[in-house]
């Protein structure tokens, strides 16, 4: 029923729902007396309330007409208790199976391309007009196609998300800064041309499938389905494939990376600038299995981190932007001892590795530098050769070539690369050239290994662009393979071609889990090789509500910081493992925007998904999540009753799957199960036992329309219309009212008010609902929850009716709630207000009104406070900026500040170092100024919560003039107390308690232990560091500048004089 994510209401005019039965009460005005009630008479009002508001609840919802109907079916259901282990184990083989087709798709993608280029002869003349993404179906102002622009089929596909795509072909995309007819990328392109009819057929044999693409290493970018790109308001396409985090792990294997930065007097000015951002590139290309640390050097050494020092760090994307920020304080000066920096940078690795963290397999210097004044021989004989273990890649920056002999030697002396960088508009290209050196071992092995990445938004894509507007940025993982070339020559070169892959949305994980096993409060998570968080509820990559902004750290959000009542990280690290099993801990599970918590007893099982880095937990909560019910009705019964046009199912919710065939996207859920039913679409693939629960339902809620429907004939001007009903369903919970009255004493009623997220507009409608279950035990299953919506106006009257109730004689009370010396007020078990006397409380936190008596009934244990933690806050922050520092660390700034420096040369020709003064007088010598921005945190908050044992209690307020009375009593049959305090006595000494988070702030030391903690994480299974029949002879040469300008320029400068 509610259970099974399907709602009921009433056919004609007037309605009320089922699992969300939402009832207007009738309007009137509030009548307040003046009698004096005598004290013991609290517990009249509280009783008189109670029984009136049940009754109009219990009438409306129709919850005893459901009850006793279930009751009557109660012989036809069986009622099984869950295994947990066995059910998670099935969920992992369903999702195995998934990741498997997919994986799959991309393998006939990289035998497709292998073979395909196998059969091509590079040709330097090379012409072929392929569909560029940027330029198809643009033409010039006589009307005609742009050279590489033919005309592209491009059509609304709802697979797609309604975006205009190609399903039939597929388009190359090219980085601004590359050349669109460079014989290398026309010969790429028109050999990976192949690979069309494979994407095709993969989408034949798949139709889940969504994006497949094949990202070439020398640059260009394929996708299927085609679709068009479109240039950011600078004209720019920052996309490349090649920093992508799928295409650098299925590139490369996990290493250990040691940054060694020259800040001596000569790195002065632009060459400063240049290093800066070359780290920063570097830093871009390092994944979540990959561990560095950055030293600085001139006659000392500088750990850019001076906490880390002698130590390396795992490179998730917290650790990188905090070493980003340090690199903005590196300043030039003194003399470059090299040598010094070299042996700290060998031993770091050596000791690094004993210790049997980090990566186990690839090892490498990145020197970045001005110059050397010699080859240090004697340091490499002594910590890496004969067997050169460790990989030294440089990276010489400026024009003047002096030193790029001695750089070049220590570079292919070392199996490692070496490249000039002169401009800033080199760094990223050059940056790359490492990873190829990396993927030899791997390419020689022949060794193509299946990655998955973790999640992420990819937000640069032109499809993520288009769904942001709309829906909102989609969270996805990418499996991904690498491509070889298999022509003999090229062997121990060991040459990448590049990387296929297809994305999966998280959301496409959900649809395998079939959420009315897990029951209301269960849920199923899956987390990566390093512990980080694939798909969980508690999962919030997005913040400020509606602009749809992505946190930061949002892709390495730790298992223990959502699950964080598991101190010991017990649960985290056996799933890190691998290992299944099951284990147990109470938990505070946060509702209501945090305002609200559900203190409860998880059960959690879990295992390995085999081939992938993940583990799939599932959380069952102890006691009726525990159960559930299997219901018994025929087909053809069930289905007249479901299709009732006051039955309405949940889309969100997977009967059936309607993504596989095309010919079944159009359909509803309630269509897909009717064809399903009869049997007119074999290839329809439902779930039989969640169809039987939901026609079950139908069944046995049937007469419930006709109850509805003749209560509201008469007063239909107080009930919702049906137009009016939001949809409440999703496929990851239950919605709040159900989850709080499953918790509920059946039989009793949760009344609440929602929340608003501003200080205006507050709302005027409370909810009531109830649970209905089968049996009287509490093994039974929560079958179903319903529920009415009253006006506030109404409700507030009924209680202020009830308050004026008194049980003297003469009718002559002693207090009343209309006295200026008391205030009366109704709040819910977590201490929200309901009911006060000042109507701009309601929906506010008791402790705020009333500081003095929460403390009292805390103090009493009428109420307890219980803290929460949140690992994913974002907080205000004052920080020092300038507005060139992060500019320039962004690769298009960085290519924007670069053509100012280039023309400045062309045309002035100064010399560098004049050059530089005016680019740092006139780049970044800008005044800091304070600039508030959000950034992650951690914060601490309250909750607080009613004690159920304690019905009544009374008590004084000692003050600094007077004495504080108060009086609180349960409401019966629900979560409501009514409080009456004494209001002439105002204690103001003690301060309001508020629900206000706290941000927990570190000292330095305890941010040091921090970023040096290594929580247990799993190492990826295949390791390709190094081959004996490795070329070390490719180790890379100084560039041709000039060509190099004669590239970028003419684009470049169209672009600047545009902006």
């Amino acid at each position: 029923m509610a259970g099974l994510g399907w709602q009921r209401r009433a056919s004609r005019g007037p309605w009320a729902l089922l699992a969300a039965a939402l009832l207007y009460a009738a309007l009137g005005d509030v009548v307040r007396s003046e009698q004096q009630i005598p004290l013991s008479v609290v517990k009249l009002w509280a009783s008189a309330f109670g029984g009136e508001i049940k009754s109009i609840a219990a009438k409306y919802s129709g919850s005893q007409l459901l009850q006793k109907k279930y009751k009557e079916y109660e012989k036809d259901v069986a009622i099984e208790e869950i295994d947990g282990l066995q059910l998670v184990k099935k969920l992992a083989k369903n999702m195995e199976e998934m990741f498997h087709k997919k994986s799959e798709a991309v393998r006939r993608l990289v035998e497709a391309a292998e073979e395909a280029h196998l059969k091509h002869e590079f040709d330097a003349d090379l012409q072929y007009e392929y569909f560029n993404a940027v330029l198809i179906n643009e033409r010039d102002k006589d009307g005609n196609f742009l050279e590489l622009g033919k005309e592209f089929i491009l059509a609304p596909n709802d697979h797609f998300n309604n975006l205009p795509v190609n399903i039939s072909l597929s388009d190359v995309q090219v980085p601004t800064n590359m050349y669109n007819k460079d014989p290398a990328i026309v010969n790429g392109v028109y050999w990976s041309e192949s690979l069309n009819k494979v994407f095709v057929d993969n989408f034949d044999r798949d139709p889940s499938l969504i994006w497949q693409y094949f990202g070439s290493a020398k640059g260009f970018f394929r996708q299927y389905p085609g679709i068009k790109w479109e240039p950011d308001e600078n004209g720019v396409i920052a996309f490349d494939c090649r920093n992508r985090k799928w295409y650098i792990q299925a590139a490369t294997s996990p290493k250990d990376v040691v940054i060694l930065v020259d800040v001596s007097g000569s790195m002065k000015g632009l060459r400063m600038t240049i290093a800066k951002q070359t780290v920063s590139s570097i830093l871009d290309t390092l994944g979540d299995d990959d561990f560095f640390n950055i030293i600085a050097y001139n006659e000392e050494l500088h750990y850019v981190e001076p906490c880390l020092n002698g130590t390396l760090v795992q490179a998730d994307r917290t650790n990188k932007e905090h070493f980003r920020e340090h690199l903005d304080k590196l300043f030039a000066k003194g003399i470059g001892m090299l040598d010094i920096a070299l042996n700290e940078a060998f031993n770091i690795l050596s000791d690094f590795n004993h210790t049997g963290q980090g990566s186990i397999c690839s090892q490498a210097i990145m020197l970045v530098t001005d110059g050397a004044v010699d080859t240090y021989d004697t340091i490499f004989a002594k910590y890496n050769w004969p067997d050169r273990k460790v990989r030294i890649f440089t990276y010489l920056i400026g024009r003047e070539a002096a030193f790029a002999d001695n750089l070049k030697w220590m570079a292919c002396a070392n199996k490692g690369f070496f490249t000039q960088i002169s401009t800033l508009a080199d760094v990223q290209e050059n940056v790359m050239e490492y990873l190829h050196v990396l993927s030899r071992p791997k390419v020689i092995d022949q060794e193509h290994d299946v990655v998955w990445t973790e999640a992420y938004i990819d937000s640069t894509l032109p499809q993520a662009q288009k769904l942001a507007d709309d829906q909102g940025p989609v969270l996805m993982t990418t499996v991904a393979m690498p491509v070889f070339s298999k022509q003999n020559e090229t062997r121990s070169k060991g040459i990448l071609l590049g990387v296929v892959g297809t994305d999966v949305p998280v959301k496409e994980l959900l649809k395998t889990i079939p959420k009315y096993k897990l029951g209301i409060h269960g849920y199923a998570f899956a987390i990566t090789n390093n512990g980080y968080i694939l798909t969980h509820p508690e999962l919030r990559p997005l913040y400020e509500e509606g602009k749809k902004r992505r946190k930061p750290n949002y892709s390495s959000v730790d298992l223990s910081e959502v699950e964080w009542e598991d101190r010991d990280d017990v649960l985290r690290n056996a799933m890190v493992n691998r290992k299944t099993g099951k284990f147990s801990m109470e938990v505070k599970k946060t509702v209501d925007k945090g305002k609200r918590v559900l203190v409860m007893t998880n059960d959690y099982y879990y295992t390995d998904i085999k081939g992938t880095p993940f583990s799939l937990g599932v959380a069952l909560s102890r006691g009726h999540g525990k159960y559930f019910f299997r219901g018994n009705v025929t087909i053809e019964e069930g289905l007249h009753d479901l299709e009732h046009p006051d039955v309405s199912l949940a889309d969100e919710w997977s009967y059936c799957n309607t993504d596989l065939h095309p010919e079944h996207r159009h359909l509803s859920q309630l269509e897909a199960i009717k064809l399903y039913l009869k049997g007119k679409e074999p290839l329809l693939q439902c779930d039989k036992e969640l169809i039987q629960e939901v026609l079950f339902d139908a069944v046995v809620s049937a007469p419930i329309e006709a109850y509805w429907t003749s209560l509201a004939l008469n007063k239909s001007e107080d009930f919702l219309k049906a137009g009016d009903k939001e949809n409440i369903f999703n496929a990851d919970h239950f919605p709040l009212w159900y989850r709080r009255a499953a918790e509920q004493i059946p039989g009793s009623f949760v009344y609440s008010i929602p929340f608003s997220t501003g200080t205006v507009n507050k709302s005027n409608v409370v909810t009531a609902s109830t649970s209905i279950q089968l049996l009287d035990e509490r093994k039974s299953p929560v079958v179903a929850a319903v529920g009415i919506q009253m006006k506030l106006e109404f409700f507030q009257r009924k209680f202020w009716t009830a308050s004026r109730q008194c049980a003297s004689l003469d009718g002559k009370c002693s207090i009343s709630c209309d006295d200026e010396t008391v205030n009366c007020y109704l709040i819910d078990n977590n201490g929200f207000i309901l009911v006060s006397e000042d109507y701009t409380q309601t929906g506010d936190f008791f402790g705020e009104v009333e500081g003095a008596v929460m403390n009292k009934l805390l103090t009493m244990g009428s109420f307890k406070r219980i803290t929460l933690y949140d690992y994913q806050a974002m907080c205000r922050a004052n920080k020092e900026s300038s507005d060139s520092a992060h500019g320039l660390l962004d690769p298009y700034n960085a290519f924007l500040a670069a053509v100012k420096w280039i023309m400045t040369e062309l045309v002035l020709f100064l010399v560098e170092f004049n050059l530089c003064s005016w680019w740092h007088s006139d780049m970044t010598a800008k005044a800091q100024k304070l600039k508030q921005t959000l950034e992650p945190c951690d914060t601490e908050y309250p909750a607080f919560v009613s004690e159920r044992t304690i019905k009544e209690t009374s008590g004084n307020i000692a003050c600094e003039d007077c004495s504080k009375s108060f009086v609180i009593q349960q409401i019966p049959s629900s979560n409501l107390f009514m409080v009456v305090v004494d209001s002439s006595c105002l204690c103001e000494s003690v301060a309001p308690i508020t629900m206000a988070p706290i941000e927990i702030r570190y000292n330095e030391s305890l941010k040091c232990e921090r970023l040096k903690a290594q929580k247990i994480r799993r190492r990826p299974e295949s390791c390709h560091g190094f081959h004996p029949e490795e070329n070390a002879r490719e180790c890379g040469g100084a560039p041709n500048l000039q060509a190099k300008m004669v590239l970028i320029l003419f684009p470049l400068l169209l672009m600047l004089f545009s902006r």
